[in-house]
């Protein structure tokens, strides 16, 4: 694999394992509205915006839920569960971030996510300091796959896409880094197994199969 100028990141399900856990706190949230709501639904539709997430999930569990109340009740179940969790890296996730920041490469966590969740984990991970640039659900006014993101993370580490490798988890996600113009390479995980990962360059299950690659 070539060595690029920057490496972008998407979070939840690349970077983290944590796409079972976001489940369960969807299903949860549902249940406290009388729904039998379980975390293999978030299958069909991991990757996508939350506004799709949530609308989904109420649909399928036939509630109708105010937004605003839906989106706290979620949040303080979400937040307790990463709070109260062992959260798993990604397989080599740690040890693959240690070396590119060794090489002083540029780095941008590139997240649909909000920023209460992003800030959360890389407190309790990675560490606030790890990414240079950091871009969340509230910073963009287009989600993926929509190429928003990315090319105002490329904007912000001034590097052109050409020079930038981005990962991710989602056919949505990979979408929006090759709009980008970045090579893109996928993250594939028991969550992710009926989507269409094949427009990546390549896939990979841990990024300890690049740490090896690199050496």
């Amino acid at each position: 694999m070539k060595n690029f100028q920057a490496y972008l990141f998407d979070m939840d399900g690349t970077l983290l394992a944590n796409e079972r856990l976001k489940g369960e706190a969807l299903a949860r949230t549902c249940n406290l509205y009388g729904a039998n709501a379980s975390c293999e639904q978030y299958k069909q539709v991991m990757g996508g915006s939350w506004e799709f997430v949530r609308h989904y999930f109420c649909e399928e569990n036939g509630i109708t839920p105010a937004e605003e109340k839906f989106d706290a009740e979620f949040k303080e179940i979400y937040q307790e569960l990463l709070l109260t969790t062992v959260l798993e890296p990604t397989r080599g996730a740690t040890a693959f971030l240690a070396d590119l920041i060794k090489q002083n490469v540029k780095l941008a966590l590139v997240s649909s996510a909000s920023r209460w969740m992003v800030d959360t984990i890389l407190q309790k991970i990675f560490g606030k300091d790890a990414f240079d640039v950091i871009i969340s659900k509230e910073d963009v006014t287009m989600h993926k796959p929509d190429p928003e993101a990315y090319l105002k993370a490329l904007k912000r580490l001034d590097t052109a896409p050409k020079n930038a490798l981005v990962f991710e988890d989602s056919s949505v996600g990979i979408q929006a880094g090759l709009r980008a113009g970045c090579t893109v390479v996928a993250i594939h995980h028991e969550f992710n197994i009926k989507q269409d990962l094949s427009q990546a360059a390549f896939g990979i299950h841990g990024f300890d199969e690049l740490v090896q690659d690199r050496e």
